[in-house]
């Protein structure tokens, strides 16, 4: 399978909510998902509340369909009222590299 579409997400969370911003992100149900096929989750290095998520999926649609979903639509709602402001998304299609954890 290849990464055909992807992003970049940046969210800031709440003071004080940024470890349970990231459980959810954790336990998003993407991560199960056979069209997705990257999903990382980061802490900045220099803000502690700044949280960086890169997704990477086989298309567009399958992302769309996936998010048009209610388990997606429940995680969106629960993550609304962790974050101060707006996430800002970038496109960005993953084409290679490594991660172990």
């Amino acid at each position: 399978m290849t990464v055909r579409h992807g992003f970049h997400a940046t969210m800031t969370a709440q003071p004080g909510k940024v470890d349970e911003l990231i459980k959810l992100l954790l336990d998003a149900p993407s991560l199960p998902h056979d069209d997705c096929l990257v999903f990382l989750v980061a802490r900045s290095a220099s803000d502690r509340d700044v949280v960086h998520v890169i997704e990477g999926w086989t298309s567009a649609e399958a992302h769309s369909a996936f998010f048009g979903g209610d388990r997606a639509q429940a995680l969106v709602a629960k993550l609304q009222p962790l974050l101060a402001g707006e996430p800002t998304y970038t496109d960005a299609v993953p084409v290679g590299g490594k991660a172990i954890f």
